[in-house]
């Protein structure tokens, strides 16, 4: 009898482990045996869903590929980026996946040394560049879309200041804050333009002070490019009455009386196509940049009830255009900007 009743306990006790062994730390949307698709698992950033923007397109885009793909899909949420290796290393050590996306910067070293570590695995990292025959690194000119908004927000502005809020003070971050402060200053060139930086990208509530404080200093228009903590942005400025610019996704529907603009990366369909890709045997490793003229990025008005005056919008319109026709090339670094600044007639 006590043989069997140990023989029953360790069955349960395996049986639980072999559970747990199952992507407890991710969730699925259909498993491997009702699919027909590639196998696909997603390390999101750390803002995790419900950030309305980078997060939100990225898992946009996957549930469209096991929706028109029948692919067969993972993803997990890391709280920190601590965890992104050891979710990259254990997606790779299953096995099971035909593709591992990651997005964001800050999640190139995990995808470069498990890269290394698994050759024949295909990994792809958006918004970021990481190393490896096996890896395709897909970034974004998100200067092109921040100039042009930072053209709307300078012909907008009433205070004649005009804020940017970062969530990291790190090149990919950069790029918005530079092609938004050309933009602007190529159109108003008396603009006093407020740059501030969150530290995280999951932190709306200092998102949200540092909002205030430019505010408060006189900005009447401020642009997130803060991931999750611009949400912050959004609030301070419905709370002092004054008008935001939203980024990655039309964020406007959020506070239409507040979001008078948007940028806008394709990211969804960024993650189909590469989805795609490796359904159809065609996913090249290496470097790609895409741009308005990719349709990688572009911005929106629609749906604000503040929409800017029609000036505003023509020369944010001819802006694009020429960034298209490469009359114009916003700049991605600091040192850019000071070149591009001498040059303005």
């Amino acid at each position: 009898m006590r043989k069997k009743w140990l023989a029953l306990v360790l069955s349960v006790v395996m049986g639980l482990l072999v559970f747990a062994g199952c992507g407890s730390d991710g969730k699925d949307s259909g498993s491997k045996s009702d699919k027909s698709g590639p196998s696909v698992a997603l390390v999101l950033g750390t803002g995790g869903l419900g950030d309305q923007s980078f997060n939100d397109s990225a898992y946009k885009g996957l549930q469209k590929a096991a929706d028109e793909l029948d692919a067969d899909v993972q993803y997990v949420e890391p709280k920190e980026i601590a965890e992104f290796e050891g979710h990259f290393r254990d997606f790779a050590k299953s096995k099971k996946y035909d593709l591992i996306l990651g997005i964001g910067f800050d999640q190139a070293d995990a995808v470069t040394a498990v890269a290394a570590e698994f050759p024949d695995q295909k990994f792809v990292i958006i918004d970021g560049s990481a190393e490896g025959d096996n890896v395709t690194s897909i970034n974004f000119k998100d200067e092109e879309k921040a100039y042009v908004l930072g053209t709307i927000a300078a012909m907008t502005t009433e205070t004649g200041k005009v804020g940017i809020l970062g969530g990291m003070d790190v090149p990919s971050i950069n790029v918005f804050v530079e092609g938004f402060k050309a933009g602007a200053i190529a159109h108003n060139k008396d603009v006093e333009i407020m740059v501030k930086y969150v530290g995280a990208f999951n932190d709306a509530n200092t998102g949200k002070e540092l909002a205030l404080s430019m505010y408060d200093a006189g900005a009447d228009i401020v642009m997130q490019a803060a991931g999750g903590s611009g949400l912050g942005v959004f609030s301070a400025g419905a709370e002092r009455g004054k008008l935001a610019i939203g980024a990655d996704v039309n964020q406007i529907p959020i506070d239409p009386d507040v979001i008078i603009a948007s940028g806008m990366r394709t990211l969804d369909n960024v993650v189909f196509d590469q989805v795609k890709a490796v359904k159809e045997g065609t996913l090249k490793s290496g470097d790609v940049m895409l741009g308005f003229k990719d349709g990688g990025v572009d911005y929106t008005t629609e749906g604000t009830k503040k929409m800017p005056s029609q000036e505003a919008l023509d020369a944010a319109a001819a802006a694009k255009q020429d960034i298209v026709d490469g009359k114009i090339t916003p700049p991605r670094t600091a040192e850019e900007y000071d070149a591009f600044v001498k040059n303005l007639k």
